[in-house]
């Protein structure tokens, strides 16, 4: 068999039909949202690379560094065979766990973008030769249909995204990745933890203005791929830590009253001044509940690490 499979679940148009649909609903309602996913074209992907570069900007440190303390040990408690990447994108923390997995098979990165799981795969291919990649061209928030490989499989979902779903997309997303696994499989968990108010915010709102442009990069999208006519420079960058919740949002602000025009979905948008569209929540966890909203979707907590600060946490859990 060769080294690397690449498997298209989503149709061609995949991607255009979903933007169209997002747009069209979102920019409808009242408050307007449009989702996260959204920001990661090209350029805004090479800004989120910045971002995890940046001071304020902690996620990444953190969860790298409990990748490197402990990955040995979540490796050991999985004894996973199969590696299941959920939005691996460039697959780069990925390779703490795999140095971590010496019986390991099969690396199955799950990804919406073709040229970013080929990419990833050449160069994990290149230093690993004795690896197996089937990737799969999927959208992760989508039921998903797994490739027949060894077990145990252990399903990574890193970074915190999962703060990104709402709480009712969080338990449907849940309860779909615990269906997809047999026991013996784990699910390793990515989640931001609740901390103070000031250091959240600015994670989201750096000094330099880098997540304010990954933030109107949204714009920039909806532009080019639907003929809008939005200007960033009528909109303000807003981060803001939503207590009841415990998530913080990013908004977009409208610096006057104004209207959009979407060529391509024959829509007329109107703002008015100070009018704000949501553009992503990132909601923070506590340990407890990590614990009760992975019990409900029926899987068990049995490992949890977190940096030496404390703000970020790795979970295993496995099917009850």
């Amino acid at each position: 068999m060769s080294p690397f499979l690449l498997t298209r679940t989503l149709p061609l148009d995949a991607t255009d039909a979903a933007l169209r649909a997002d747009v069209l609903d979102g920019l409808t309602r009242n408050p307007k949202t449009l989702p996260p996913k959204w920001f990661y074209d090209a350029r805004g992907s090479d800004l989120f690379e910045e971002i995890t570069r940046l001071e304020e900007y902690y996620p990444t440190r953190a969860e790298r560094e409990i990748l490197r303390a402990s990955a040995g040990d979540i490796a050991a408690a999985s004894g996973a065979r199969t590696l299941v990447e959920l939005g691996s994108g460039s697959s780069e923390k990925t390779r703490y766990l795999l140095d971590a997995l010496p019986e390991l098979d099969t690396y199955v990165p799950v990804d919406v973008s073709e040229s970013a799981l080929t990419h990833a795969a050449g160069a994990l291919l290149a230093e690993r030769p004795g690896l197996s990649v089937h990737a799969l061209i999927a959208d992760f928030t989508q039921p998903l249909e797994l490739p027949k490989t060894p077990g145990p499989r252990l399903v990574a979902f890193l970074g915190g995204t999962l703060g990104n779903l709402l709480p009712g997309e969080r338990a449907e997303f849940l309860r779909d990745v615990r269906d997809r696994l047999s026991p013996g499989d784990g699910l390793l968990l990515g989640t931001d933890l609740v901390k103070d108010e000031a250091t959240l915010v600015a994670a989201y709102d750096d000094a330099r203005g880098v997540t304010a442009a990954f933030n109107k990069n949204v714009l920039s999208v909806v532009d080019r791929e639907l003929g809008a006519d939005f200007e960033l420079d009528d909109f303000d960058h807003v981060a803001l830590w939503d207590a009841e919740h415990e998530w913080i949002e990013m908004r977009l602000r409208a610096r006057r009253a104004l209207t959009v025009k979407i060529r391509e979905l024959d829509l007329v948008v109107p703002f008015e001044a100070g009018e704000e569209l949501r553009t992503e929540i990132s909601a923070k966890f506590r340990e407890e509940g990590v614990r009760g909203e992975l019990a409900v979707a029926g899987l068990r907590l049995d490992g949890w690490w977190t940096d030496t600060a404390g703000r970020f946490a790795l979970s295993l859990s496995t099917a009850r």
